[in-house]
């Protein structure tokens, strides 16, 4: 087991990367200090991993119940959230009661926006269960849900105590979701580290194939990265904004598409690629890096292009993105691989050649 720490002063926490964790209560245990838990999971997560969580916890003498909800994006709504709220009210959970969220990102993002808001706030652990939850969305603190008019608009910053990511758990994950997965992976060496995503290149394939080893790492040196960032800028006032690489373009996408329709780490392929054509466009990428981006994304079969959006419509859906500042929609950028940007000024006849090219 590797253990990485988020530091946020008081609020700091850990994170637990390894094989078998998920069956090891002395790791969770400590951080349910009011005795009593409520798992939030999904109906396909739960015959998986709900009860080789809750028996350790169980034998620890930590009172446990499941709520499970339907599974996919479409029900990261105001209904389903009501739903955890119904239930958390009917078992008469009090404020010292702990949300563990068990699942992907969507199930991270709607338990932890409940612990966020049940009278007013409640401790949350998050267990993810797919690469893209391991390594990007349980960590940081940011939880939501969807509205019909964008993606995670409805939401909150609040902190887990713990994470533990079970590269275990990915051996379960359909190959669909794996490769949704690594966009993320891809988009930390884009932002933050060269070598990192030069690694990627040289190991996509035993990415893919899903080694233990090169899981770990990929997890690992993601959630360094995030946690660097979220350590300086936990808010998203100013750093922690280039952690959206890729992410203006593809809410849209998930937005217009219909959520559930493209995975989220499908479309934020799609948006990196575009972000990378966007910045080739203003001259700060060269065209081979950005052909690298592309070609990378491919080989880990992700998509670099959408049709069927028509550029009015994209403009409209990115200009209610939550980056965008006195009604400009701002970019988060290439520089190089390894340096990412926020732009603001981005020229209307360098986007629209950017949308034209992708449809």
């Amino acid at each position: 087991m590797q253990t990485l720490r988020v530091e946020l002063g008081s609020r700091a926490y850990p994170i637990y990367i390894g094989s078998g964790l998920i069956a090891r209560p002395e790791l969770l245990a400590p951080f349910i200090r009011g005795g009593r838990a409520a798992v939030v999971t999904n109906a396909t997560v739960a015959p998986l991993y709900l009860e080789r969580l809750t028996t350790g916890l169980r034998a620890s003498g930590i009172d446990l119940f499941g709520i499970v909800l339907p599974d996919g994006e479409a029900y990261k709504n105001w209904e389903t959230l009501n739903a955890v709220y119904d239930r958390l009210l009917e078992a008469h959970c009090d404020r010292q009661a702990t949300l563990i969220a068990l699942g992907g990102g969507v199930i991270g993002d709607l338990a932890g926006f409940a612990a966020a808001t049940y009278q007013r706030g409640v401790p949350l652990i998050q267990v993810p269960t797919t690469l893209l939850a391991q390594v990007d969305s349980s960590v940081g603190g940011k939880t939501a849900i969807n509205h019909p008019r964008g993606k995670n608009m409805i939401g909150s910053f609040h902190q887990p105590l713990a994470v533990l990511a079970d590269v275990d758990t990915l051996a379960t994950l359909p190959e669909r979701e794996l490769r949704a997965g690594l966009a993320e992976v891809i988009k930390h060496g884009l932002i933050r580290d060269l070598g990192f995503f030069e690694w990627i290149e040289a190991n996509i394939a035993r990415l893919l194939a899903r080694d233990p080893e090169a899981l770990i790492h990929a997890v690992r040196r993601s959630c360094e990265i995030k946690a660097e960032i979220v350590a300086i800028d936990e808010r998203e006032t100013g750093a922690r904004a280039l952690l959206n690489l890729g992410h203006t373009f593809g809410h849209a996408i998930e937005t217009a598409k219909g959520y559930g329709v493209w995975l989220h780490g499908e479309a934020v392929a799609a948006g990196m690629a575009m972000a990378a054509d966007l910045s080739r466009r203003l001259g700060s990428l060269s065209a081979e890096d950005a052909g690298r981006v592309a070609a990378l994304l491919e080989r880990a079969g992700l998509p670099v292009a959408v049709s069927g959006i028509a550029a009015p419509r994209f403009i409209e859906l990115m200009s209610v993105d939550k980056k965008a500042a006195a009604g400009r929609i701002r970019f988060v950028l290439l520089d190089r691989i390894g340096s990412a940007v926020l732009r603001g000024d981005v020229p209307q006849d360098a986007l629209q050649s950017t949308l034209g090219a992708m449809d």
